[in-house]
């Protein structure tokens, strides 16, 4: 689960996992908890992550299957890691009121701005990995994550019957 800060990841993931019994794994909580990082960029108030000592933290974990990735960037993850791809999507004026009331500054509110307007995420989603794996989805609303989450655990069952020899 990707997308710009304030779309929704973290929401989609609880919810999926309490639904299906997945592993949310939340980047952002691995990092601090696990000290995947070189330190704290006070300008844009977030971990500067080593993403090698990521990788290697959460390897097995991963490797085991039955887990829901959630992190704003998904191009460092090995695609033999990877089933789907969700790259959430919010409208410009609702992501800009959900990220002001998080009191970000305003170098952190400009540069999540312009990544979801440039739909950054989406395209290293669709660099990254295959076409079929990269799917969409708007995140305005509540009824936009209610939506998704019957989606996703549709994809899920689905997934689930065409390969009942792999873990999830």
């Amino acid at each position: 689960m990707t997308g710009t800060p304030g779309v929704g990841k973290t929401s989609h993931c609880e919810t999926l996992a309490e639904n299906t019994g997945l592993k949310h794994l939340s980047i952002n909580q691995i990092v601090k908890e696990r000290h995947c990082h070189e330190g704290w960029d006070a300008d844009f108030q977030s971990w500067i992550v080593d993403e090698d000592r990521l990788l290697d933290s959460i390897e097995e974990e991963v490797k085991e299957g039955g887990n829901i990735i959630d992190w704003h960037a998904c191009d460092l993850f090995p695609e033999s890691w990877i089933d789907l791809v969700v790259v959430l999507r919010t409208e410009t004026s609702v992501l800009y009121d959900r990220l002001a009331s998080r009191c970000y500054k305003k170098e952190k509110l400009d540069e999540n701005m312009e990544s979801e307007i440039m739909q950054v995420l989406l395209d290293e989603a669709r660099e990254s990995y295959d076409e079929d794996m990269v799917v969409e989805l708007k995140s305005d609303t509540p009824e936009d994550l209610e939506s998704n989450i019957e989606r996703i655990e549709t994809w899920i069952e689905n997934w689930k019957q065409n390969n009942s020899s792999r873990p999830p």
